[in-house]
């Protein structure tokens, strides 16, 4: 029988390539007995734990470390874990070295975790360092802590050390037990080239360049390995299955640590709670005594939260909540299942009130189906670390911590960096990126398989094969870590009692273990998570209140308002949360929402497998077909929806109505039904028929019924979230319908970097009658601000343009007081530190200095002129080096040249007097029907040229105008009339018909002119 001592896996981040998969099954033929993992962190830990016990393989926790001898020297050693008490000083120690900066632990420290926990000190190391003189010191320390669970570990890599002998006196002189050890960093003897890639991936040194020790013999030993290199020294062999197999570790997956919230001594959680509760919803409903309904939903979730012991947890989320109110920190209205519960809507939490909206309870805490809370919180992206950091404060930095999540060496990613280590030229890697396709989770062995031209290209050179065996031994392993985007857990006792962490971000630790493994721990976690449109919609409200005087609160905007639903039944959604791609516009355009549910039913069916009721609700809606119910009874449930099942609490409702379940045991119908699992679908089945027996229907409609169920339980959607969410759509309309200058405004400013948005979003307000202002040195600022009425250029969106500059001139303008009058007085006023024509050029090409009153070429001869009165501050008034003035096409182009687009005047506008035949442009082909024949002129932005089947060239080119852009496609006759005379900027004629794929606009070319 076989152990394995030292086993790293890739958990530990380019450090090993030994996948757990790949592991075990060798583990397994080689008949061992224990295997322990000695990571450099616990990444990994409990995956390598709880599978090798499945596996009949029995796992030890361990850890390697670098113990501080000096600033410049450490001690390597490697720790087990032997019981539940070694187990969480290992914790500890993980800890305390993963915050450390130098990523090494002091001996004082080590000494004060020993208990429990086995050291193997690692003699040929590090030089031989713990065979140095000045070792010794360190070496009676850990002597006299911890003699008992002391070990040397001697490995026979690349045959016996020569320095075994002293190794053995080392161990002889202090009676310290000797084990056989072998660092395993690689499966297989073959995979060491891979491995040195992968280092060389994480050093970033090409393999060219190396000067460290290779590692040529550090793969997993088989059973015959080991007795082969210990021959002659089975002693050793045997001392380290003793030591492996006394080191028992029982990690409890059964415990939850429930955080406590803060009371005065004297008071309870479930007490503070009610009376919260109470009081918010009192403030709510704007009455002192609540409705019945109310109240008996109220002491429902009460008596329900209580039960679980959950009263803390609420208190603590309408605590950060508050925080987040009493900051103007901006909140979502809810997200997920939270939104079903009246105490978050009483608490502040959310802004959902489920009575109104039927949500139940249960979809969210279920007697009948405990689970931990899940409440979700949206916050504006720019300030959600705040509340985080709030949270840490109050609560304590040692029981808060964010979550780590880990990137992987994709099939393009392992590939580039494998590339790089080999020296390939960029020309060749960016050959690799255009070889493999870009599709979301593609394999290399599927580039492969499916790319003729990545094969030829690997064919042509012996070293890509190379190349592509290493990317593939590499490929989807743990690469980096970093912070999950939304993942906070809070703590009753220390972290480091129940996960091990290490330094994050903002003072604030990060777990060593990613989302699934910290739940599995029972830490509670809550999602802190940032919501762009959130961000907008601040940015929009305060821009109303410098605008308009008027301070908006979201939560009382009315839900019926006119304008906001003619918008939305215009399909008027650009820049609205949830509603602007095309198939949403078509959908809300077929349905033309009335009333706010009507937002929540489309918002919940545009989804693969719904979307196909889309037509059904809008034909309902409107009356062009009957609303069918399944059953006269069922009417109640589905007549907000016109008799289509759409919401998972609908099909709680009807198991309710039905079969007489609770709406617990509904959902768990709904639970098991939508996994289809056959032995859970005939049980429910059973029971579902069972019930309905007894409530007096027929066999028959209860089979019709719950093949209903079934049939709608994967599209069903929990319309908590539907309804939470759709406020925000909803919201954004209003903003749109209401303040639509603001709204473009804001949405300008979050669309910048991207130039393309812009002119989108630029051209929508255009058309919109909304009058966009040019750039100015004077009057633009960072953001795309509301100015008189109009929209005036942000000096952001100028390419070219950086924020340290923007920065500079901003101050400069707050501290003068006054228009900069020339480009001298800018020069001056900036210093030639600032004023830099890499800078100043874009924003004359843009038009920022039109106000000088001087031609764009004139202020661009002048810009050195201006930059030696800046240093020089020359005696007498400086002059401009008059030029004749710029063309308007070379003005145009420049324009498009620092901002992605016209600004001043769309060329088309100047050409479209010649082209009298023309009957369409870019808008007013939304408002034409299918198969229309249309005459329309453009500009290329792009064009894309393929082959058909066939082998015949086609082409799909994208023509603009001064509305926006649209794709025309050219079948094979008509790209011949044209092929090699498209480029960007071309002006073309075209005619053809209007056709609509996937709810994009199209023209099917018939005609083409090239003018």
């Amino acid at each position: 029988m076989t152990v394995y001592p030292q086993i790293r896996t890739s958990a530990d981040l380019l450090k090993s390539t030994i996948r757990i998969n790949e592991l075990i099954p060798f583990l397994q033929q080689q008949q061992a007995k224990s295997c322990a993992i000695v990571n450099s962190k616990l990444y990994g830990l409990l995956p390598f734990m709880f599978q090798l016990k499945k596996a009949g393989i029995h796992p030890v926790a361990g850890l390697t470390i670098e113990l501080e001898r000096t600033e410049d020297e450490t001690l390597p050693l490697v720790l087990y874990a032997k019981t539940n008490k070694g187990y969480q000083n290992l914790l500890k120690i993980a800890s305390s070295i993963a915050i450390r900066p130098q990523q090494n632990i002091p001996l004082r420290w080590l000494v004060a975790y020993c208990q429990d926990i086995a050291f193997v000190l690692l003699p040929f190391a590090n030089q031989q360092a713990w065979l140095q003189p000045e070792a010794q010191k360190s070496l009676h320390a850990l002597i006299q802590a911890n003699k008992a669970n002391l070990y040397i570990g001697i490995t026979r890599a690349n045959g016996v050390h020569p320095f075994e002998v002293q190794a053995e006196e080392l161990a002889q002189q202090h009676q310290l037990h000797v084990i056989a050890t072998h660092e395993s960093l690689y499966m297989y003897e073959q995979d060491a080239f891979a491995y040195e890639v992968a280092q060389s991936i994480e050093t970033g040194v090409k393999l060219n360049d190396r000067n460290y020790e290779q590692k040529h013999d550090c793969y997993v030993l088989t059973a015959q390995d080991w007795n082969a290199r210990f021959l002659d020294k089975k002693m050793w062999l045997e001392e380290a299955e003793k030591l492996l197999l006394s080191c028992h570790v029982e990690i409890n997956l059964n415990q939850v640590y429930m955080p406590k919230f803060p009371l005065m001594e004297g008071h309870s959680a479930a007490d503070v709670l009610k009376q919260g509760v109470q009081a918010g919803l009192q403030k709510r409903l704007q009455t002192e005594i609540l409705p019945k309904q109310y109240v008996e939903r109220i002491d429902y979730e009460l008596q329900v939260i209580q039960s679980m012991g959950y009263s803390d947890y609420f208190l603590i989320v309408a605590d950060f909540m508050r925080f987040a109110r009493e900051h103007q920190i901006l909140t979502g209205p809810g997200r997920g299942s939270s939104a079903s519960s009246l105490i978050a809507y009483a608490l502040e939490i959310t802004q959902v009130d489920p009575l109104q909206y039927d949500l139940l309870f249960e979809r969210f805490l279920n007697v009948e189906r405990v689970t931990l809370p899940d409440i979700d919180i949206d916050f504006l992206d720019t300030r959600r670390h705040e509340v985080i950091e709030y949270v840490a404060s109050k609560y304590g930095k040692q029981y808060v911590a964010q979550i780590i999540t880990f990137g992987t060496l994709s099939a393009k990613a392992v590939a580039r960096d494998v590339a790089r280590m080999f020296n390939f030229n960029s020309e060749t890697l960016e050959m690799i990126s255009k070889l493999i396709p870009n599709k979301p989770g593609i394999t290399l062995q599927e580039a492969y398989a499916n790319s003729e031209n990545l094969r030829k290209w690997m064919d042509a050179e012996p070293i890509r094969h190379k190349w592509f065996q290493t990317a593939l031994r590499l490929e989807g392993l743990p690469r980096n870590a970093s912070t999950h985007a939304a993942g906070v857990v809070l703590s009753p006792v220390p972290l480091v009692d129940v996960v091990p962490i290490e330094q994050g971000h903002d003072d604030i630790y990060l777990t060593q273990w990613p989302m699934l493994e910290v739940e599995q721990t029972g830490l509670l976690k809550i999602d802190f998570l940032g919501l762009r449109n959130l961000t907008i919609l601040d940015q929009i409200r305060k821009s109303i209140l410098y605008t308009h005087q008027i301070e908006l609160d979201f939560n009382q905007i009315p839900l019926n308002d006119a304008k906001t639903f003619e918008l939305l039944q215009r399909g008027d959604t650009v820049g609205i949360f949830q509603l602007e791609s095309d198939g949403m516009k078509g959908a809300l355009r077929d349905i033309k929402p009335t009333h706010f549910l009507d937002i929540v039913a489309v918002n919940a069916l545009y989804r693969p497998g719904p979307m196909q009721f889309i037509p059904v609700y809008a034909n309902r809606k409107h009356h062009l077909e009957p609303v069918s119910m399944p059953h006269p009874d069922l009417t109640s449930i589905l007549q907000e929806t016109y008799g289509v099942i759409i919401y998972q609490e609908q099909i709680m409702r009807i198991a309710n109505v039905m079969a007489g379940f609770t709406i617990g045991q509904a959902d768990i119908l709904r639970r098991a039904v939508s996994k289809k699992k056959r032995e859970a679908l005939e049980e429910q089945r059973a029971a579902f028929v069972k019930g309905s027996l007894s409530k007096g229907y027929t066999e028959q409609v209860a089979y019709e019924v719950y093949e209903l169920i079934v049939r709608f339980a994967d599209y069903g959607f929990p319309k908590s979230h539907a309804v939470a969410y759709s406020i925000i759509s909803y919201q954004m309309a209003y903003l749109k319908a209401n303040f639509p200058v603001n709204f473009y405004a804001a949405l300008l400013t979050n669309a910048t970097g991207n130039s393309d948005k812009l002119m989108q979003i630029l051209m929508e307000a255009k058309a919109n009658g909304i009058e966009i202002l040019p750039p100015s040195i004077n009057r633009s600022v960072r953001h795309f601000k509301v100015e008189n009425g109009k929209i005036r250029f942000s000096l952001s969106a100028i390419k070219g343009v950086s924020q340290p500059f923007l920065q500079q001139l901003l101050k400069v303008r707050d501290e003068h007081q006054q228009r900069f009058e020339t480009i001298f007085d800018l020069a001056v006023s900036l210093t030639s530190t600032h004023f830099q024509r890499k800078v100043v050029e874009p924003l004359i090409k843009a038009g920022a200095l039109d106000e000088f009153g001087k031609d764009r070429a004139t202020l661009l001869a002048t810009i050195e002129g201006a930059q030696k009165q800046a240093d020089f501050m020359a005696f007498g008034k400086p002059k401009y080096i008059e030029m004749s003035n710029i063309p308007e096409k070379v003005k145009l182009q420049y324009e498009k040249e620092v901002l992605g687009f016209y600004l001043s005047d769309h060329p088309i506008i100047r050409m479209r007097p010649q082209f009298q035949q023309t009957n369409a442009n870019v808008q007013s082909l939304q408002t034409l029907k299918d198969n229309s024949y249309v005459r329309i002129i453009g500009i290329v932005n792009e064009f894309r040229q393929l082959r058909t089947k066939r082998g015949e060239l086609m082409a799909f080119v994208t023509i603009e105008d001064e509305f926006g852009a649209v794709i025309c496609t050219l079948f094979p006759k008509e790209y011949e009339q044209v092929v090699g005379q498209l480029s960007e900027d071309t002006l073309l004629y075209i005619e053809g018909f209007l056709e609509r794929r996937f709810n994009k606009t199209q023209i099917k070319v018939k005609q083409i002119t090239i003018n």
